[in-house]
């Protein structure tokens, strides 16, 4: 079967399980049943994942094996290869399992009622109707991304709670460790009681590529990886696609910035994950603080964890000797591009800055939308911080926060499908809320002659009310 001929298979394959699922799931009583059958699900794949550990971990130590020869090559960036690895960091593992066990307890985002209105009200001859706007799955989605294999689970099990089917694609290097991982939540989904299907991978681009052509059965593409991925994949696909190009995020340290917890949060925004999107890119410094010992105690902490500094003129200028000397080699004179790059690494460009508003100038010009970070005083009443907040539109604007908290876990999401910087329905860490979209329900009321329900009698003698109903799903 060529490229395009398997990818079609799995894009109907995708489209009719999520049909399948969509009319089992679908009783009359109530929508708690569904959710439960959804639930249920998910504890199965946990399960079947906890057993499978050994399996699971002998697949990623072949896809580690394989990319430490590529780093060693020069053909695989150290932080790439950091994020295929599912057991050495600390937590990593439990908190992949941990994360279906979230979803699986979160409240269904399916059928909820935003609102409700009654468009007219009942007549001599007829009913009044009403409209139900309704929250309902979007149907199946492409997910692209590179490394992680967690994605496959976190993906995997938002999808399922959701209502959604999923085809996921993830790099290659991560091909081995994808693989276990999706035949295993599809014999657990089976298990269930739930087509397989909902959840399928693709191993090529040039599957991809198929893919991004079939409108007809994909509904939504989602895309996580490098700025040239997310670009080509928008420039490429024929139905919308949900995502961010890049993790440029950017950190402002105000004039009456307290020293320690300052110090502290800036240092983990950099080095708690730097090849995460949410790790801290750029730094600027309000330049009253740059020749006083705040700067180079900051500077200090941010080297002896291990960061290289590319520093303005005026920063680099500020640093004693005694922090260079101890630190040569890290600290090196910032160029143009260090404030437009994502480094990913432990990397941090440095600029001062004459106030708040260069401050936001800076980021309004250099930030992707990810995160962004204000470091001021704690206190209240703080007319910078109400100044930031208002005047940075990113998807996460923080105030003495660690950019690292910009997550779908951390945000009590769950987990997440990845991080929109769009200005869609979803933005910031898209969980479950992100992979719902609303359908309108309209409906004649009972009436003892039942007459006809036309827009033509709104012309001449019925008047629109419009006005609010309580927002209670509607009973047939």
């Amino acid at each position: 079967m060529s490229a395009s001929g398997s990818a079609e298979h799995v894009a109907r394959q995708a489209r009719a399980a999520f049909e399948a699922s969509s009319h089992l799931l679908s009783s009359p009583s109530s929508s708690a049943s569904a959710d439960s059958v959804r639930s249920s699900a998910l504890l199965s794949i946990r399960t079947a994942l906890e057993s499978n550990r050994t399996r699971i971990a002998e697949a990623n130590a072949l896809d580690m094996e394989a990319a430490t020869a590529l780093v060693a090559a020069g053909k695989l960036s150290s932080a790439l290869a950091s994020r295929l690895d599912l057991f050495s960091k600390p937590g990593k593992w439990e908190s992949l399992l941990a994360g279906v066990s979230d979803v699986a307890a979160l409240p269904s985002p399916l059928d909820h009622v935003q609102w409700a209105k009654r468009l007219a009200e009942a007549t001599d001859t007829k009913g009044a109707i009403d409209l139900y706007r309704v929250t309902c799955p979007i149907g199946v989605l492409l997910c692209i991304f590179e490394a992680r294999p967690e994605v496959v689970v976190n993906i995997a099990s938002l999808a399922i709670k959701s209502g959604n089917a999923a085809i996921l694609k993830g790099g290659k290097e991560s091909k081995h460790t994808a693989a276990v991982l999706s035949s295993i939540i599809a014999a657990a989904l089976k298990e269930a009681g739930l087509p397989s299907g909902l959840i399928q991978t693709v191993e090529t681009r040039e599957d991809i590529q198929s893919l991004l052509h079939l409108d007809e059965y994909i509904d939504l593409v989602i895309p996580r990886g490098s700025n040239e991925l997310v670009k080509a994949i928008q420039r490429d696909a024929r139905m919308p696609v949900m995502g961010h190009a890049d993790g440029l995020c950017i950190g402002y340290v105000h004039e009456d910035a307290e020293l320690e917890a300052t110090v502290g949060t800036v240092v983990d925004s950099k080095t708690d994950y730097p090849a995460a999107c949410n790790a801290l890119e750029t730094l600027l410094i309000h330049d009253s603080l740059v020749h006083t010992s705040f700067w180079p105690t900051l500077a200090s902490a941010l080297l002896s964890a291990g960061v290289e500094l590319r520093c303005d003129a005026a920063t680099l200028s500020a640093l004693p000797s005694s922090v260079t000397s101890r630190f040569e080699g890290k600290i090196k004179p910032a160029v143009d591009v260090d404030y437009s790059t994502e480094f990913l690494d432990l990397i941090l460009a440095v600029a001062s800055v004459p106030s708040l508003d260069a401050a936001l100038s800076h980021i309004t010009t250099h930030s992707s939308g990810h995160t962004d970070v204000l470091f001021t005083s704690p206190h209240s009443p703080n007319a910078a911080a109400a100044k930031f907040t208002r005047s940075i539109n990113s998807a996460n604007v923080f105030v003495n926060v660690s950019s690292r908290f910009a997550d779908g876990f951390r945000f009590g999401l769950g987990t997440e499908v990845g991080i929109s910087t769009g200005k869609t329905h979803a933005r910031g860490p898209v969980g479950l809320d992100g992979l719902v979209i609303y359908k309108y329900i309209a409906k004649s009321q009972p009436h003892p002659t039942n007459g006809p329900q036309t827009a033509a009698e709104f012309n001449t003698n019925r008047k629109w009310a419009h006005t609010a109903l309580q927002p209670h799903y509607p009973s047939f």
